[in-house]
């Protein structure tokens, strides 16, 4: 099903609601947000200052989420989308991959667009504990997730599934049409990074299977599968364990992923395997987290940056995956590639300082095959990464909800091609939610 399939299968569906005002519970159930975001993102490169990229802007997202109006055993609603920002300043030189960017990076002929917007409808029909999503999708599975790192989300087109009618488990299915990132304002193709996002229509999508399953109190289980056509495919095995000891917490888990070439295979052969350990220890106010990352397999036929894939495959549009557990700015997922990280936060409230949190992660990665990226290198790679976060959340009085984040990044590169020099960033971000 393509695109416009897609739409005018909603757009019936929403007229047919639209007919029904006497169906209360589609009105009285609904939640509306207006959600504002003020972003500011800069980042220097220590050796090639001509790099260097960064915007502020300012965001409004109307966020609507109907009830459910009732036919039966079948329920129907809308859920609405609609996200704005306009650029209050930044370079013209280089795109920021915040805002769409027109031309060249880097050459000083593009230019960032000044002001964008993207508006999203979802149709959900639902009966029982399953329901179905036709138009706009915000997934969040091990094999595709929306990303709100930036100043608009990135989101997906297509329909999705997912249900609980069975005891303890829930089972996931979806296909994806196409992407709107979040430096875009329309729908594309799918494609794999490095590569640009474009409509060539060489890809047709992407398929998902999943099911996520409660072996008992503490341990739980889930698989996925992910088809990108003619591209990768993905599959995915995850255990978690979580339980209370008094006053200590305990998550921990362990990832694989197996991924491997699709169909075409427009970006050669892939095979590449990642293995993820992770645990996150809380007491009272503290919280340690520890991590082991590790890449696997010869990753594929096609190394070059400009036209393969020599990592961990990923979805171009800069979309994250937060299910290996060293993603960050560095990402750690070349070939052959070790890492570790270890992380701390601590809440102030038990210093009266309610709603203040701050975040320390360190990650260090060796073991990378340099040769396999360039020919110009021998030997093994190496990167490090550092961050601090400060979140503040006033918890209450008339400003209650208002957020604060500061976001510190510094990035360390040894003996790895296509990155000229390390760099430092800061993200600076005010949010505001209005509930109606």
């Amino acid at each position: 099903m393509r695109r416009q399939t897609l739409w005018i299968a909603m757009a019936c569906a929403i007229a047919t609601i639209g007919a029904t005002g006497t169906h209360a519970g589609f009105v009285e159930d609904s939640q509306v947000q207006l959600k504002f975001k003020n972003f500011y993102l800069d980042r220097q490169y220590d050796d090639t200052p001509a790099k260097n990229w960064g915007s502020w802007s300012q965001a409004v997202t109307l966020d609507e989420k109907s009830g459910y109006a009732q036919f039966g055993a079948l329920q129907l609603g809308v859920d609405v989308l609609a996200q704005y920002a306009v650029r209050l300043d930044g370079r013209d030189r280089n795109a920021d991959w915040v805002l769409p960017y027109s031309g060249i990076s880097g050459t000083g002929t593009g230019k960032q667009e000044r002001q964008f917007g993207k508006i999203g409808a979802t149709l959900k029909a639902k009966i029982s504990q399953t329901e179905l999503r036709i138009g706009e999708i915000l997934p969040v599975t091990p094999v595709i997730h929306f990303d709100p790192s930036r100043q608009l989300l990135t989101t997906y087109n297509g329909v999705w599934l997912e249900s609980k009618d069975l005891k303890n488990t829930k089972l996931t299915l979806g296909y994806l049409d196409s992407i709107n990132a979040r430096y875009e304002n329309q729908p594309m193709d799918f494609g794999l990074w490095p590569k640009a996002l474009n409509n060539d229509g060489k890809t047709d999508g992407m398929y998902v299977a999943g099911i996520d399953y409660q072996l008992n109190k503490n341990w739980s289980a889930s698989y996925f599968y992910g088809d990108v056509t003619n591209i990768y495919r993905q599959n995915y095995l995850g255990v978690n364990y979580k339980n209370n000891y008094d006053k200590l917490k305990v998550d921990s888990h362990i990832r694989f992923f197996d991924n491997a070439e699709s169909g075409d295979a427009l970006y050669g052969d892939i095979d590449n395997q990642a293995l993820s350990i992770g645990s996150t220890l809380t007491y009272g106010s503290h919280s340690v987290g520890l991590s082991y990352q590790q890449m696997f397999g010869d990753h594929g036929s096609n190394p070059s940056a400009a036209t393969g894939a020599p990592y961990f495959p990923s979805l171009a549009g800069w979309v994250p995956q937060p299910y290996l557990d060293n993603w960050s700015v560095a990402s750690f997922i070349r070939k052959d590639e070790k890492s570790v990280g270890v992380a701390y936060s601590y809440d102030f409230s038990d210093l009266g300082i309610k709603g203040l949190k701050t975040t320390a992660k360190y990650w260090h990665g060796w073991g990378i095959d340099s040769a396999y990226e360039s020919s110009a290198l021998t030997g093994k790679g190496k990167e490090d990464e550092f961050n601090f976060i400060l979140n503040y959340v006033v918890p209450e009085g008339k400003l209650k909800g208002l957020g604060f984040q500061w976001m510190y990044i510094d990035v360390n590169f040894d003996n790895i091609a296509g990155q000229a020099s390390d760099l430092q960033e800061h993200r600076i971000a005010t949010t505001y939610t209005y509930k109606f």
